[in-house]
């Protein structure tokens, strides 16, 4: 049994539905067991047809944070007042005036968020550049900001204390993908240097190249990810035994889809096709509490929210479970058959809790 030192995963991680109003002061409080002051916050508009719209302490601050990247878009970093935002003690107000694919009066938002350090950085000097830090080790998570080495590779320390099962790379000062590597994904030969990466901006399957890899302490890319003293974000994570799961499944092609076991029921799970073309894609129960959830975001493109019910033998969707999830799709984008899929998974319950207590299921 998956036994856990995070017997509330609300502490680190929650999902949470609003309402935008127009107006400055718009406070959104999380509904978990645990206050959360967040330090990533990633919000989607789910009526309508609008980016993606990411936050967080390390680049903005808690307070009247008017930051923003996009992960629909390769774009710079963006300063707007319209999006400005407080970071608060168990969730987040919206200070700005807001516009149609944010805050605009009566629009229909999810945002994800995560917890690091409550805002407060320090500098990291395990790598060959200095980055500047805000780790939650505990639960796998941490924010860096680095500027790229003058030439040639740049390796940077991250802070988690283990090697990250994920992490995404992006240049903040100019237009630049959202590179990444996911657990799941192939390393090829040569003992581990080269890893498998992909776009959480795109759609194109994994592919290598050389100098992509993290270890520990450091995670090292080549300027073809970063470029020559240019400014830089990166989110890292990694795996917690009853909290978090990352991995891949092969798909079936079938309605009866696979099972894939995390020790948790989850709350979050996004998934990418990773040896074929296909779109992002992010199922959470909040916006689907009941079994099956059919309702989908797709991450890299500015879609309004997707739900795709039972129709002519075609289904996209699937089961949150006790201690898993189970594909009941034969879409291509959760299971075309033979092709390997890669997720990231935050628990909503351990299974088993530090004291031997078993959740239940949905």
């Amino acid at each position: 049994m998956a036994y856990t030192n995070i017997n509330d995963p609300s502490a680190h991680f929650q999902t949470v539905l609003w309402t935008g109003n127009g107006t400055a002061g718009n406070a959104v409080t999380f509904d978990g067991n645990s206050n959360m002051q967040p330090d990533f916050v990633w919000s989607k508009r789910r009526d309508s047809a609008t980016h993606f719209v990411l936050k967080d302490t390390s680049t903005g601050g808690t307070s009247n944070n008017d930051q923003h990247l996009v992960s629909s878009l390769t774009q710079a970093e963006q300063t707007y007042t319209q999006y400005r935002m407080d970071f608060d003690s168990n969730g987040f107000t919206l200070d700005g005036v807001g516009d149609s694919g944010f805050q605009g009066s009566g629009t229909s938002m999810v945002s994800w968020a995560w917890k690091a350090n409550g805002g407060t950085t320090s500098s990291n000097t395990d790598g060959t550049i200095t980055s500047t830090v805000q780790a939650n080790q505990d639960a796998g998570f941490s924010i860096q900001t680095f500027t790229g080495a003058s030439s040639g590779n740049s390796n940077w320390g991250h802070g988690l204390g283990v090697t990250p099962d994920v992490f995404i790379v992006k240049r903040r000062d100019s237009a630049g993908g959202w590179w990444g590597h996911w657990k799941g994904t192939a390393r090829t030969a040569g003992g581990g240097n080269n890893w498998e990466y992909m776009g959480l901006h795109s759609s194109v399957a994994a592919t290598s190249l050389s100098t992509f890899k993290a270890d520990s302490t450091t995670i090292t890319t080549s300027d073809d990810f970063v470029a020559p003293s240019a400014s830089y974000l990166c989110y890292a994570f990694a795996e917690k035994q009853g909290y978090s799961k990352f991995g891949s499944y092969i798909g079936n092609g079938n309605g009866d889809g696979p099972f894939v076991y995390t020790g948790f029921k989850p709350a979050f799970v996004m998934f990418k096709r990773s040896t074929g073309s296909q779109s992002w894609d992010i199922h959470d129960s909040t916006r689907d509490p009941f079994n099956p959830m059919p309702r989908r975001l797709l991450p890299n493109l500015a879609y309004a929210e997707e739900t795709r019910p039972a129709s002519g033998g075609s289904i996209d969707c699937m089961d949150f479970l006790s201690n898993g999830f189970k594909i009941k799709s034969i879409e291509t984008i959760l299971n075309a058959s033979g092709d390997t899929f890669v997720y990231m998974a935050f628990a909503e319950n351990p299974f088993v809790t530090s004291t031997g207590v078993p959740t239940t299921a949905r």
